[in-house]
């Protein structure tokens, strides 16, 4: 989602960065605390990344089997270093911080974020990035402060970047959870709202960048017509709520993919009820070879400011 989605005008691009088309290494780091210092064969890179191709610019100078390992970067903790009763060195994850904090804010931003991402190996707008920053509880996209960093490497039991590398496959395994993916779910909504603007409610692109990702490990079969349904009536749909993103996986998981026991008379957001007007049309046309229903015939929907829904319909 090149631009953060909580303020850029393409959700698509990148969850840690608002310009995903720039190289994240494009500025070199020059704090001391980045250093990296290696074997020759650079064993010790995280995610199979030589050190010397780190994104923040720095090279692992050829030293002696014998020199300490000094860098949070490498992913090894220094020998002289105290960890706590977890076996984990807060120092560590202090100087992996400061690799990538702000200069003038005690925190990651957007140009931290896409370096920290780059060195972790993986793309900012995948599912991976929203898992960790779901452990992190992060209350803002492209964006750790100092406490949900620290707090957050504790919560996954790294200090390091080749330990938060190795940490993904269990994290993804804990997201498939029942429970845990319905509070991935509700912490994807809060996490796409823009904290700075006071918002209520997703803009409708980035609702649907955010929908697409965190069912990344298994998505429903009605989600792509619901996208579908939401970009194809852009005119009629403003944003969505609190209420319709949560209910929606509530949708999915009581909902047949005929919407044969989908009531009117039951508690779903209006929305849903124009959803599913539209679908039922819509593949009765596709039986017919005709194209799907145009967006005149579907319902405004709105959000009004006492956070009720309303629905006014339109039409030519």
């Amino acid at each position: 989602m090149g631009q953060c989605v909580t303020k850029c005008k393409n959700p698509t691009s990148s969850l840690g960065s608002k310009s995903g088309d720039k190289d994240g290494g494009s500025k070199s780091h020059k704090k001391s605390g980045c250093s990296a210092a290696g074997h020759k064969d650079e064993a010790g890179a995280p995610c199979g990344k030589p050190v010397a191709d780190l994104s923040n610019g720095t090279k692992a100078p050829e030293v002696s089997a014998e020199t300490p390992i000094i860098s949070a970067v490498t992913g090894e903790p220094c020998r002289e270093e105290h960890p706590d009763a977890d076996g984990l060195s807060l120092k560590l994850i202090e100087e992996l911080f400061s690799c990538y904090k702000d200069e003038r804010e005690d925190a990651i931003l957007e140009e931290g974020m896409e370096r920290f991402c780059n060195d972790l190996c993986v793309d900012p707008a995948e599912f991976r990035v929203l898992v960790l920053a779901w452990k992190f509880q992060a209350a803002t996209m492209c964006k750790f402060t100092r406490k949900e960093f620290v707090d957050g490497c504790k919560a996954i039991q790294a200090d390091s970047l080749e330990g938060i590398c190795s940490r993904f496959p269990c994290m993804l395994l804990e997201a498939q959870g029942e429970e845990n993916f319905k509070d991935l779910y509700r912490f994807t909504f809060q996490f796409g709202l823009d904290a700075d603007e006071g918002q209520r409610s997703l803009q409708r692109d980035i609702a649907i960048a955010l929908w697409r990702l965190v069912f990344t490990q298994d998505m429903p079969s009605i989600l792509e017509h619901w996208l579908d349904f939401l970009g194809e009536n852009t005119p009629g749909i403003r944003g969505i709520s609190r209420d319709t993103w949560n209910m929606f996986l509530n949708f999915t998981q009581a909902i047949g993919p005929d919407l044969s026991n989908y009531s009117e008379d039951e508690a779903w957001p209006s929305l849903f009820d124009t959803f599913v007007e539209w679908e039922l049309e819509r593949r009765k046309r596709e039986e017919a070879g005709l194209p799907p229903p145009p967006p005149s015939v579907v319902a405004e929907y709105s959000q009004s400011n006492d956070g009720r829904q309303s629905q006014t319909w339109g039409g030519h």
